[in-house]
């Protein structure tokens, strides 16, 4: 999981490939809710009548949601906020007081969806309700070709970092990831990003391929030496690339790092 943020693309697409591998074309034989506080718009109630005796079907992933979608039925939406995961378990496997919602599968697994804080949590909608969700975010980051993320970017006010995090804009990239991304493409996060140009937009695009493609296969955005999420949260930590000491500041209420001479400011 991303080591000081809310789970990001690559977790969610984790948790998606725990769903398939656990639960996919698997009947569900019960649902347990043990704290009806992750629960959006649906009771512990309904939740249980509706998905009770369906399959799972093929998961799905856009941004930050996870769709676990069910043969003909509901579509069980989850969002991670900044402590969820899902763990597939066995039955004999002892529970964790974080367990929210468990769904049993095929009588030999527990999948469960834990989450200490409770920040975001479950939800329970048809094909329009979907929609609905999804309506208010904008492309996939894995997903969006370079034209798309032109027209996503080009005009658009706020600073750059504001802009890649706002999942009305790009959906799937947190505080981590952005940073990461702007570090490679030698950008400085406070560029206005009405101001890019057409050879930054495309560094961009690409170190946010790259940087998603690697993250995905880790299944986190990885703290290794090589990747300034490695380093950013040492004391006096240098640039994994030049050396120079790392600086820190807020940015749109977010803690941001980056580099002064690899990412050096237009102002």
């Amino acid at each position: 999981m991303a080591v000081d943020g809310m789970p990001e693309l690559p977790d969610v697409e984790a948790f998606r490939e725990v769903l398939a591998s656990c639960a996919q074309g698997r009947r569900i034989e019960r649902v347990e809710v043990r704290d009806a506080g992750v629960l959006h718009g649906v009771s512990a109630r309904k939740l249980r009548r509706d998905l009770e005796g369906r399959s799972f079907a093929e998961p799905e992933r856009h941004g930050k949601w996870l769709l676990a979608r069910t043969d003909g039925g509901p579509t069980v939406m989850l969002h991670f906020g900044m402590t969820g995961q899902l763990v597939c378990c066995g039955p004999d496997d002892a529970p964790h007081p974080h367990d929210r919602v468990v769904f049993a599968v095929a009588r030999d697994r527990l999948l469960r969806y834990r989450d200490q804080r409770k920040l975001q949590g479950v939800w329970l909608a048809d094909d329009v309700g979907v929609a609905g969700i999804l309506d208010r975010q904008g492309p996939d980051a894995m997903v969006v070709d370079r034209k798309g993320f032109d027209a996503v970017l080009s005009g658009r006010r706020g600073r750059v970092k504001s802009v890649l995090t706002d999942q009305s804009v790009l959906a799937g990239l947190g505080n981590l990831l952005a940073d990461e991304i702007l570090w490679r493409a030698r950008l400085h996060p406070a560029t206005p990003a009405a101001d890019l140009t057409d050879a930054e937009r495309g560094r961009l695009y690409t170190e946010m391929r790259r940087t998603l493609r690697s993250a995905i296969r880790a299944g986190c955005v990885p703290p290794r030496n090589s990747w300034l999420t490695g380093r950013r949260d040492d004391p006096d930590a240098p640039c994994p690339r030049c050396g120079e000491p790392l600086r820190r500041r807020r940015i749109a209420g977010r803690g941001t790092v980056w580099c002064p001479r690899c990412q050096p400011s237009a102002s």
